[in-house]
């Protein structure tokens, strides 16, 4: 039997000890197999917003093969925060990945993607999470009023990415999902409380893995 298909032929014999012959010409092989196109799906391997001494106030990294244990994402959120603290760009590349940043007061915000990510999808996502906040904030994106309200930043942060997998980049969408309007008050002190219990949590178990 032959089976013709573009430039692949495929030749064999029905029965026992089946036998192929495969050829293909090589100037249909990139049409028909282009295995140096590899799909394309942005994503984001890590998020973390940093105090103004580089200490770690939230975390979360989607790709569990990159920087599995918190002692290897610590030291490279510290790789990250002093190459990044004292420049003026918004993008640096740190340990073969690329990280968009945005500083506020005493805060700094970070987007991780790969060294072959497009870098305009992790910048439309760090202002939407900086734009997210500042509304939640009034307006005073600082680390006390960040710690105020943790439970709804771990929220925005959850509406804007879902496993790496970017969903949201509209701010006013992500306010939306979660609830919240401009005029609302502050959340109460039992729900941060109730968050910052659950973030202790996920570390515990983090370490016990």
């Amino acid at each position: 039997m032959t089976v013709g298909l573009g430039g692949l032929c495929v030749q064999g014999v029905a029965g026992k000890g089946i036998t192929w012959m495969i050829t293909v010409e090589a100037t249909h092989w990139s049409h028909a197999f282009p295995f140096t196109e590899e799909p394309s799906l942005y994503t984001v391997k890590a998020l973390f917003i940093l105090d103004n001494d580089g200490n770690r106030l939230l975390s979360k990294y989607y790709d569990r093969e990159l920087y599995p244990s918190i002692k290897e994402q610590k030291n490279f959120e510290r790789n990250v925060f002093n190459k990044t603290h004292k420049a003026d760009n918004e993008i640096a590349f740190v340990e073969g990945m690329t990280v968009v940043y945005k500083s506020s007061i005493d805060l700094f915000f970070y987007v991780v993607g790969s060294a072959q990510e497009n870098e305009l999808m992790l910048v439309s996502v760090l202002s939407c999470l900086f734009e997210s906040l500042s509304q939640i904030l009034r307006k005073n994106v600082e680390r006390r009023c960040l710690l105020d309200n943790m439970e709804g930043v771990f929220l925005i942060v959850d509406e804007i990415i879902d496993g790496g997998v970017i969903l949201e980049s509209d701010p006013q969408q992500v306010l939306q999902k979660v609830n919240y309007r401009a005029d609302e008050s502050p959340l109460s002190e039992q729900s941060v409380a109730q968050v910052l219990q659950s973030a202790k949590e996920q570390i515990k178990w983090s370490i016990l893995k």
